[in-house]
């Protein structure tokens, strides 16, 4: 039985058990909302590791992106970046390779992961093509589910699958007039696919067989948007909708057959349109867990992306996203670097907490209200423990010539606190 047919049984799985102490809820509710659907715990049975819960009344969790490309690959490098995303926070990462021995990187990445991972199967399929010089939609049906299993059973927790870009929402995306057409890459393949052969997405026809192998490896889907907007432009239009409508009927055959899901959601969203489409899609997917890249609230801020990403990623979580992906300052630019990732993770954490403390989340602003008091005490050990990048603010603060002084270099004698704190005391 996978987590989730437990959970229908009326069970409390070990998984459930530790998300609610970890997340201070009820274990019987956590229980409840997997079983409805509303939260996910993404663990494939080969992985031992510390679950972590997404979704409906939980801390807005945060993924790392990382991988390699065809013109810049190395194992060594992809490991450093993993151990700066989870030294950095990140409950998740995915691993979004397309170059260099996928396999091997892979292999080495899930040897050394404390958290839960995810991947697009796709691209190593395309990346296998490459290898054999065949056309990148050039697979047949089997070869894309068999390259889908064999990355489930290599201990995947959650795969990214775009499944609803059907024959019916490419129709209605030519009808959009968009700026910029489709922005996923694993969407672009398949919609490529489908031309070419003139066929239904087979992750669309054939979901039964892709429920069949997640059900295996109890690997829960990430059900991706193909049609996800790639400019503020094209925010909310027909495609995008016409998708998640998809996507919602696929979440509830999903959760039917067993296997857990959540939606992906949009990318590149204007401030005022986020939280309706963060309500949109909790009616239309039954509160199923909702998992956006970002979203980036404007689209002219190339090197500080990872800003207008924390911007709308912080509406989105206070709206009731559950899972932010991260946005580095490299994006629409470059592979990330090491300094990018943590600079991408940190951001997205920001947003996370401070959507948080917007829908009530257990323990979210005791931890400010901690922060508050360490700074009325001037205290400044306690400060470091309390902030989400310690790192920084520590050698920030040890670099600066009141680095031994109770006050900073802010404002030195003029300090607020301590001229409040002397008046009180009628000094």
């Amino acid at each position: 039985m996978t987590l989730l047919e437990r959970a229908k049984a009326g069970e409390i799985t070990p998984e459930i058990e530790a998300v609610a102490q970890d997340e201070h809820v009820d274990p019987e509710l956590l229980r409840q909302r997997v079983a409805a659907g509303r939260v996910v715990i993404p663990k494939n049975v080969s992985r031992r590791f510390h679950p972590v819960g997404i979704g409906e009344g939980l801390r807005t969790k945060v993924n790392a992106n990382i991988g390699t490309s065809p013109s810049h690959h190395s194992v060594d490098e992809e490991k450093l970046k993993l151990g700066v995303c989870v030294d950095a926070g990140a409950d998740s990462v995915m691993d979004l390779s397309t170059g260099g021995d996928l396999h091997a990187i892979r292999r080495a990445l899930l040897d050394g992961c404390p958290v839960m991972m995810g991947a697009v199967p796709i691209y190593a399929l395309a990346a296998d093509l490459a290898a054999q010089k065949r056309e990148l939609i050039d697979f047949t049906v089997d070869e894309l589910f068999t390259a889908i299993e064999q990355q489930c059973a290599s201990g995947l927790d959650y795969i990214t699958v775009h499944c609803g870009t059907t024959r019916s929402s490419l129709a209605q995306l030519k009808k959009c007039g968009r700026v910029i057409g489709i922005v996923s890459r694993g969407g672009g393949i398949i919609a490529a696919w489908m031309k070419k052969h003139q066929a239904e997405n087979p992750l669309y026809e054939f979901f039964d067989r892709l429920l069949e192998i997640a059900h295996r490896y109890d690997v829960t889907l990430s059900l991706g948007d193909s049609l996800r907007p790639g400019s503020v432009c094209d925010a909310t239009d027909r495609g995008q909708i016409e998708e998640l409508i998809v996507l919602g009927d696929l979440a509830r055959r999903a959760r039917e057959a067993g296997v857990q899901a959540m939606i992906e959601g949009p990318g590149h969203v204007p401030l005022d349109q986020i939280a309706a489409n963060v309500q949109i899609e909790k009616r239309l997917c039954d509160g199923a867990p909702f998992y956006v890249l970002g979203p980036l609230t404007t689209d002219i801020a190339p090197g500080y992306d990872h800003i207008t990403a924390a911007i709308g990623g912080a509406v989105a979580a206070g709206a009731g996203a559950d899972f932010l992906c991260y946005v580095t300052p490299a994006e629409h630019l470059t592979l990330p670097d090491l300094k990018d990732v943590r600079q991408g993770v940190i951001a997205a954490k920001i947003a996370a907490h401070s959507g948080d403390i917007a829908k009530g989340v257990a323990g979210a602003i005791e931890r400010d209200r901690a922060m508050s008091h360490a700074r009325q005490e001037l205290n400044w050990e306690r400060m470091f423990e309390l902030c989400l990048d310690p790192v920084v603010a520590r050698a920030r603060r040890q670099a600066s010539e009141d680095a031994k002084n109770r006050v900073c270099t802010m404002c030195g004698e003029l300090c607020a606190i301590e001229t409040y704190r002397k008046a009180m005391r009628g000094e």
